[in-house]
Order: structure tokens, then sequence, then C-alpha cells
């Protein structure tokens, strides 16, 4: 979760006994899947889904280990009538795949304040309200249908911070890509269907690139481990008794130098990974609540 360009497929598929199932809501990444389905016929198998449908794919089958890879992928970015890169003239689209709206609809029919909260909270912007009202102003006399309109406005928006290597654009972008593709909702529906068909001692490996993402994830590793504070010294033990992992160990692991070197896009990667434990699945209602501020903003749309 998900193929993307099929590195970790291939990867996975060099170790002879290894069966990889790889799902990918992008239709643009069909051809490399048929390709390495080709080389493996008995081995690879590929399906055009959401990852939060994944526990469709099995029945009552189990898995040994589920990789979740976050994200946009460079698939997506390096085709600019995606509208995904800041380097783009195209139209604002930004769908990943299987999505109901594109940016486009969203930044010329959202009201301003709703627009200000996509952007403040799914991208942290700082200066979301500017942004947001600029966009609106800028839309009264002209529809706004390309990504370097947007770019400009973004940037007319924004104080001028000449140090940062950081794009002004990113957050902005981070923000409608999240909502229009439902990322949040998304990463928790496919963890937690993912939880569901790992078998005991199995493993579920998730690679986040912004600090929302590695929230939920740090969240649902530690909250429903076997190593889960009490919330109180005077409850009784039996509270960690609901826990479906083993003793959550908090490591992270992130790219080296010569990884970022080789790959810049790597240099905000933080990968996670927890262990199943022998406890019946249950479904992880404080996850959600923990995080309902951004699934209800991504549910909103008018």
């Amino acid at each position: 979760c998900t193929f993307g360009g099929g590195s970790y497929s291939s990867k996975l598929l060099e170790f002879p006994e290894t069966k990889v199932i790889a799902i990918d809501r992008d239709k643009f990444i069909l051809k490399a899947a048929e390709k390495l389905k080709k080389k493996y016929p008995k081995r690879f198998f590929f399906h055009q889904m959401k990852f939060s449908q994944i526990d469709s794919i099995f029945n009552d089958q189990l898995v040994d280990k589920v990789i979740f890879d976050l994200g946009v992928s460079s698939i997506q970015l390096n085709n600019l009538k995606r509208g995904f890169s800041f380097k783009s003239k195209d139209k604002l689209d930004m769908s990943m795949g299987l999505a109901d709206i594109s940016a486009e609809e969203v930044i010329n029919n959202i009201s301003e304040q709703k627009l200000k909260l996509i952007i403040k909270i799914l991208g942290e912007e700082d200066e979301a309200s500017k942004i947001a009202k600029n966009i609106v102003l800028a839309r009264a006399s002209k529809k706004i249908t390309k990504v370097d309109q947007l770019v400009q406005i973004i940037r007319n928006s924004k104080k001028k911070i000449f140090k940062t290597k950081i794009n002004p654009c990113t957050k902005t972008f981070q923000a409608l890509r999240i909502f229009v593709n439902k990322e949040i909702s998304e990463l928790i529906k496919g963890i937690t269907n993912a939880t569901k068909i790992l078998k005991p001692g199995g493993k579920i490996l998730v690679v986040s690139f912004h600090s929302i993402e590695d929230k939920i994830i740090k969240f649902f590793f530690n909250n429903y481990s076997n190593n889960r504070p009490k919330p109180s010294r005077y409850l009784p033990e039996e509270i960690n008794n609901n826990s479906m992992f083993e003793k959550y160990k908090n490591i992270i692991f992130k790219p080296t130098n010569k990884e970022i070197n080789q790959n810049a896009a790597s240099r905000s990667a933080k990968l996670r990974f927890a262990v199943r434990n022998n406890n019946t699945f249950r479904y992880p209602n404080e996850l959600t609540m923990k995080f309902t501020k951004y699934l209800n903003i991504e549910s909103d749309y008018a």
C-alpha cells in the first residue's frame, strides 16, 4: 500500500518464497503493475483500489506483513498534467485516482472560512487566513483553473522569507491534496483494516512524510500496544487486555544522508512498525475520536 512505481514489490519479489499483493488507486501505474505480473504470474497480484479497502481482498486469509508508503509518488509529481507539482501550468487536479472532487472544484466552490480551515489544519499553514482570503478575491473576477494561477496567489499571500528552502506553496498544496484524496480518512481506515488481516507476530510498517500522518501512526501503535499507559494508576490492569500489538518500542527509521542525496524527496520520511499480538481485533474507536477534527474537515464539502 501503495504499489506506486513498483520498487517495493520488485525488491520483495527477489525473495523466491514471497507472494506480494499490491494495491493502488492510481490508474496511471497499471502498465507497471502488468509488467510485474507477467514476470511473477504466480507470486504477484494487483488490485486497483484505495488502501482503506484492503480487508476486502482477503476473506479469512491472514498476512505476514503490511507495508504502507504514504504521500504523493514521483510518478504523480512528474506528470505535470495532474497538478501536483508547483512547476505545472496545467489544470488543478491533484487526484491520486478514485477521488470524488478535484482541487479546482475545492478552490472555486468552498467558502473562505472552510478553505481557511483546510489550509490551516491539513496543511499546518500559519498564513492560511490570508491565502484563503486572496483565493476568494481572485476567483471572484476569474475562475482559478491552472496550477500557476494558484501558485501566484499563494506567493503573493506569503511573507517573504528567503532563508527557507521550502517552497512557499508546499503547505497549501499538501492541504489541498489531502482534502481531495481524503488521505487522513484513508490512512485511519487503512491501518485499521490492515491490523484486522495481520497474523499474530505479523508486522505493519508505515512510511510517513508529514507530521499529521506520523502523529496518527504513533498514537495508533502506542495506544493499542501491550505497553499502553493506564489513564489512572487506580484502574485495574485489565485496561490493557484490548491491545492489538506487542510492546511498542517507538523506534523510528530515517533516511541516511546518502539516501537523501540520491532521493531528495525522502528527507522527511519516517518509518515506524508494530507487531501484531494474539488478541482478537477490535475497532479502534479512540483513534477516530482522537483525530476527529481532521476527519470532519475531510468529510465537509459543499
